[in-house]
């Protein structure tokens, strides 16, 4: 027997084909003791709960609330064995002797499609869902996963873990983010993302031929089907369910200089003044946990770090921040006048073990106590104690070892039967353990900061690096891929790992530039790793103990040079990067992309996603191509997503769609999307120096030929309140045109020089209305200035 239940019906719908077709927000059915509902957030997202006998709690940490609770009207009908689900563009079919569920488009194309055989099935407490996976199907994302960009036969699993060193092919380690972006070879594209705390998995393809497959130890089925018509489109829709990263402060984006650790302040402050000395663009120091008084959280070694205040205070009259570390274990240490843990057993916001006793584990301090931040009163807690540093200065703050870490334990966390009290809003209160919340735990240490920081300084972006998180994190922190090796294989799956976390939502992510892990990094390698850093979301320089110096100065002034020429590159690139960031928390598009987001084609070229696995995107617009032959001077062929690129660094148009390349090390392989505008202005030492004189614009004529402009003051939220820029730039073939500028933020530049990439022939007559522009042509590129231009213009290139 079957039972479904038509919820909220409003009106009864005359449609051809369709018998008493009625209304609901959402379907309910039963079958074989298990209840599943649909309903739809969005006419391109549908929803799927199921439990059994009963559903879980509606109740979630990765999806906001305002997307979880909306619900689109569906329409409903009886297809005699089968139930028919309406979107205004989505058609579900669900059998109501199976309950197996088809997701179609309008006209009938299959979307998602159940695996035949049973599509779901419960066990132990936990479940299986399964789906069809036809041949030409691929798969991306599930964040910093090691292994290929093509997550097609893999089997992943979700338990945040420590795992320091580990290899390009170690699963798990720091993150859970169970979302995947479904590609196949015809075009068709979805996203699919299991909203579950629990220990969970991914088989995309490894256990079954023709199936993937997905599930948890624990919980209930709640998983989400994003459509679109592009890649892009479903990684817009994950944003719209759980959150696009907030806009970064601007200094973020800047070079940035870590080890662990700097041990002194003495040291720390010889770090930055060779950075300045040697005139090597940056925005950010780093202390690790050898700042702190016996490695507890919250403290200062007054004898390493006398005057840290003063510290910062230098630091800032050099436009540089601070960043310092402050992990999540707090030291048990009772009547020592430890104020963290004083304070935090006043509370009670320290995790349990089942007799009721606080578990206490050994991290850094030693014995260690854990915040339960599935209270809200334990996030609130957590955020008061940054009080101190934020009167100091300090600009941002470092949550490692979150997923939890415990040392001495062969599973390297806490046992999972360590007691949680959830206590949040939109949440039962109640009883549960690590078995449930260890996934989030990073992300609620994460957001406890983040949350905390902005009550601390309302008006003062926060900037959060974490190592742990799960879905939705991003909405409160950046991230790190951990504790990677100094290896050439560690430089390229970098890429992979921070391409496929920019799907996920984690717009703002680095790898260890040179490496953290094992032997130091060749001359060459940390070269490499810099010239590819300079085009990461996150550039960061970080080592550990027991290593030699891995700063941009080591090696000689040979490899000095080179490093420094690609970090300056980034600073002139910052209007176009800090543009990308700005898109970034309008739309959840990443700043750094696989080259499939942008021309999904690719996946028709066979393995290694047509040749594009080691190459990735920032923006729609530079192409950024890692060297295939590290440490061989064989010339290689560099592949490129159709004709008329242009080289970066030349500015000259590439002829076919692939380029042939001679390994150089002081060349990185970059190129320019053919109608690309990008901006680049002068050389500065840090986000907070103000450039003079004009802003660079670079046109590269192609098709769509449209690039922007945003600027704000990089630090508060004052572009909420109208205090930003921004202005579109368009081409044609035989004009330049400002659209008229919108928001109220003045800019620093003073006009523009306007640069045509690839120009052919002699001078042409430029002019703005009826005044005529001096131009001229060099190095193959046409030139000319322009004034600043508030209310935009049209410019006219006659040949």
């Amino acid at each position: 027997m079957r039972l479904r239940h038509l919820i909220l019906a409003t009106a009864a719908l005359a449609l051809p084909g369709v018998a008493a077709a009625k209304s609901v927000d959402h379907y309910t059915a039963s079958a074989n003791g298990i209840k599943i509902e649909i309903s739809a957030p969005r006419a391109d997202i549908i929803r799927f709960r199921a439990g059994e006998g009963a559903l879980p709690e509606d109740a979630s940490w990765a999806v906001l609330p305002q997307s979880r609770e909306t619900r689109v009207p569906l329409v409903v009908s009886d297809k005699g064995d089968a139930t028919e689900i309406r979107t205004s563009q989505l058609i579900v079919r669900v059998d109501d002797k199976s309950l197996a569920i088809t997701i179609t488009d309008l006209t009938g194309k299959t979307i998602l499609a159940d695996a035949a055989g049973t599509p779901i099935r419960f066990d132990n407490g936990g479940f299986r869902v399964r789906k069809a996976m036809p041949n030409d199907e691929h798969f991306f994302g599930l964040g910093d996963k090691t292994g290929p960009l093509d997550r097609r036969g893999g089997a992943y699993t979700f338990w945040n873990t420590d795992q320091f060193g580990y290899s390009p092919a170690t699963d798990p380690i720091y993150k859970s983010i169970p979302f995947v972006i479904g590609l196949n070879e015809a075009g068709g594209t979805y996203g699919l993302f299991m909203d579950n705390s629990w220990r969970g998995f991914m088989d995309l393809g490894k256990s079954e031929r023709a199936a993937f497959s997905f599930g948890a130890e624990g919980g209930g089925v709640d998983y989400y089907v994003m459509t679109g018509a592009t890649p892009k489109d479903v990684v817009q829709d994950y944003a719209y369910l759980t959150g696009p990263a907030p806009l970064t402060p601007k200094w973020a984006l800047g070079f940035q200089q870590s080890r662990w650790s700097y041990m002194t302040q003495v040291q720390a402050q010889g770090i930055a003044d060779r950075l300045r000395n040697d005139k090597i663009p940056a925005d950010v120091l780093w202390l690790d946990i050898d700042y702190q008084d016996r490695n507890r959280p919250f403290t200062v070694d007054k004898k390493a770090y006398p005057d840290l205040p003063g510290l910062v205070s230098k630091l800032d009259a050099m436009k540089m921040k601070l960043v310092v570390i402050t992990d999540l274990h707090i030291a048990s240490a009772p009547n020592q006048g430890y104020a963290p843990y004083d304070s935090g057993m006043a509370a009670d916001v320290f995790m349990k073990n089942p007799d009721g006793t606080p578990f206490v584990g050994p991290v850094w301090p030693g014995p260690a106590v854990f915040p339960d931040f599935t209270q809200a009163k334990a996030r609130e807690w957590w955020g008061r104690n940054y009080a101190e540093f934020i009167g100091m200065g300090v600009a941002g703050f470092w949550n490692d070892m979150n997923e939890p870490a415990v040392f001495n334990s062969p599973t390297k966390t806490m046992p999972i039967d360590v007691v949680n009290t959830i206590d949040s809003p939109g949440f039962k209160t109640r009883k549960t353990t690590q078995a449930e919340t260890h996934n989030i735990t990073g992300m609620l240490n994460s957001c406890a900061t983040y949350e905390g920081v902005k009550k601390l300084a309302p008006d003062r972006r926060p900037f959060v690096m974490t190592r742990a998180s799960y879905a939705g994190g991003q909405r409160c922190s950046a991230t790190w891929t951990g504790d990677n090796t100094s290896s050439w294989a560690h430089l390229s799956l970098s890429t992979t790992q921070l391409s496929s976390l920019g799907l996920s939502g984690f717009a703002y992510s680095g790898a260890d530039i040179g490496g953290f892990a094992g032997n130091a990094p060749s001359p060459e390698l940390l070269t490499r790793w810099i010239e590819v850093g300079a085009f990461n979301p996150i550039m960061r320089d970080h080592y550990q103990k027991g290593k030699p110096e891995q700063e941009v100065w080591v090696h000689g002034a040979q490899q000095e040079n080179i490093r420094r020429r690609y970090i300056e590159e980034r600073y002139r690139l910052m209007p176009y990067l800090y543009g990308l960031a700005e898109e970034n928390s309008r739309t959840g598009l990443p700043l750094m992309r696989p080259v499939v987001l942008e021309y999904p084609a690719v996946v028709k070229g066979g393995d290694r996603v047509g040749g594009t696995e080691d190459q990735f995107m920032l923006g729609r617009d530079l192409l950024i191509a890692q060297p295939q032959t590290w440490e061989s001077a064989a010339p290689y062929d560099v592949g490129l997503p159709g004709v008329g690129w242009y080289d970066y660094w030349t500015g000259e148009q590439v002829q076919g769609a692939s380029v042939r390349e001679t390994p150089r090390l002081d060349r990185l392989p970059v190129f320019v999307r053919p109608g690309a505008i990008i901006p680049r202005q002068p050389l500065v030492q840090s986000t907070g120096e103000t450039p003079k004189g004009a802003l660079e614009i670079n046109v590269y004529p192609g098709n769509d030929c449209s690039g922007s402009l945003y600027l704000d003051d990089g630090v508060s939220f004052a572009y909420q309140r109208g205090g930003f820029l921004r202005q579109a730039i368009r081409c044609d073939a035989g004009s330049l045109s400002f659209d008229p500028r919108s928001g109220g933020y003045k800019p620093w530049w003073t006009g523009f020089d306007v640069v045509i990439h690839g120009w052919k022939g002699g001078v042409p007559k430029v002019a703005m209305g009826s005044k005529r522009i001096a131009a001229r042509v060099a190095d193959g590129a046409l030139r000319f200035s322009l004034p600043d231009l508030p209310r935009g213009a049209r410019i006219a290139i006659q040949q």
